[in-house]
């Protein structure tokens, strides 16, 4: 057992800690990430009770009419959301606090804080090896409980800068066939995590290599995850010369969505390059549309950038179809080889909001060129705008009145 005074670690609770039991304990993350000196804007606190879990967290959130949810009735699991933070509270498994710790995943995790007496218990050396920057399971049983451990020793090695201790990595190795077991959906998180910055690549890598991912990128190969680290170099090129770019990159897809548009870079060199294929292995690992549809343009997109120019009508069509793509589109071909001057005027006009070659203003409506040329909503409208959007970016017409005129011409000739 090891308990210490800890005055320094202090948390900005978002509640008053009248309202929790003298027996409550901050485990997990927020503890590890305090000592570590890592700070979060966002906090995510987790506590055990070691009874009345759900009563205490409904307590405190309707004394703040704060946002409650029921995790897990069984276990005793609720959520309290504040709009600053968000509250975990479990109850305890097993007799007592050191019980529970000992059923996490590794030390690091099984650190215990006592927010009234402000006491640290660490029974399982999870200091010393936050010390040490490593990653300690606390036993093989315990991944195995629950095999997205496995994935998430690769995870929080990478977020952390830690390391991972020898018969920890044995062991991940050994049970790498239970991966299979969880949902896909939580694998997923945890591969999104390892994709979102060139931290994460050498262990996304590393997991590939003890067997982890294979069940889910089957056509991935060494090849495959050494364009990951060309995908991050790629960025970093291409965000020295256009920092806008950069900035894009590192943008959601959606708000609602964890993956980046480099994140969608990287998913595409993972996934087999025939789209449809593709987009079968994403739909297994519960990917969003917003974010397959990213990676199947991509895919389909980028080897059109080898071309050595385009016309304007091609680059019009390109950037119809890439749209918000684009910038995955460009550090995917980069990473594959393809000369950055030569993409260089593409990402210029994607960069330009004014540009209409890559962000057309249409001058004329649909509604309007059926009234001005008497023609009934068909196919063919849509024909006809797309050809006056065209005749706008190849310098032909340049107001509502030509691009009538230019339609008229059409629907004669």
């Amino acid at each position: 057992m090891y308990y210490a005074n800890s005055s320094n670690l202090s948390f900005d609770y978002p509640f008053s800690l009248e309202l929790l039991p003298k027996t409550a304990y901050m485990v997990g993350g927020a503890v590890r990430d305090r000592i570590l000196g890592r700070n979060r804007e966002y906090l995510d606190l987790d506590f055990v009770l070691p009874c009345d879990t759900v009563k205490v967290a409904r307590k405190i959130a309707k004394h703040y009419k704060a946002g409650f949810v029921l995790l897990d009735p069984q276990r005793q699991i609720a959520r309290v959301v504040f709009p600053q933070a968000t509250v975990d509270f479990a109850q305890q498994s097993g007799e007592s606090i050191e019980t529970d710790l000992h059923r996490r995943d590794f030390t690091v995790n099984a650190i215990a804080y006592n927010p009234h007496t402000q006491e640290i218990l660490d029974p399982l050396q999870g200091c010393a090896d936050l010390e040490r920057r490593m990653m300690r399971m606390i036993s093989p049983a315990n991944l195995q409980d629950d095999p997205l451990r496995l994935m998430r020793a690769y995870r929080q090695a990478a977020q952390l800068g830690f390391t991972i201790e020898t018969d920890t990595q044995t062991a991940i190795r050994s049970l790498a066939s239970h991966i299979t077991e969880v949902a896909a959906e939580r694998v997923r998180v945890e591969i999104n995590y390892l994709l979102l910055s060139s931290q994460g690549t050498p262990w996304i890598t590393r997991a590939w290599e003890d067997n982890l991912l294979a069940p889910f990128f089957k056509f991935a190969t060494s090849e495959s995850f050494a364009k990951l680290t060309a995908v991050d170099d790629s960025a970093v090129k291409l965000a020295e010369n256009w920092q806008q770019l950069g900035v894009k990159l590192q943008e959601y897809v959606r708000d609602t969505v964890k993956s980046t548009w480099l994140s969608i870079a990287k998913l595409a060199c993972l996934v087999n390059p025939d789209v449809e294929v593709a987009e079968i292995e994403l739909q297994k690992l519960t990917y969003s549309r917003a974010e397959i549809k990213g990676v199947t343009t991509a895919l389909k997109l980028f080897p059109q950038l080898q071309l050595s120019q385009m016309s304007l009508r091609e680059q019009y069509f390109f950037f119809q179809e890439a749209g918000f793509v684009f910038p995955a589109t460009a550090i995917l071909a980069v990473a594959h080889d393809i000369l950055v001057e030569a993409i260089a005027p593409l990402i210029d006009r994607y960069l330009n909001p004014d540009d209409l070659v890559s962000h057309p203003t249409p001058l004329l409506s649909g509604k309007e060129l059926i009234i001005a040329l008497g023609i009934p909503a068909s196919p063919l409208l849509g024909k006809l705008l797309m050809e006056i959007a065209v005749g706008q970016v190849e310098g032909k017409i340049s107001t509502p009145a030509e691009a009538i005129a230019f339609a008229r011409q059409l629907l004669e000739g």
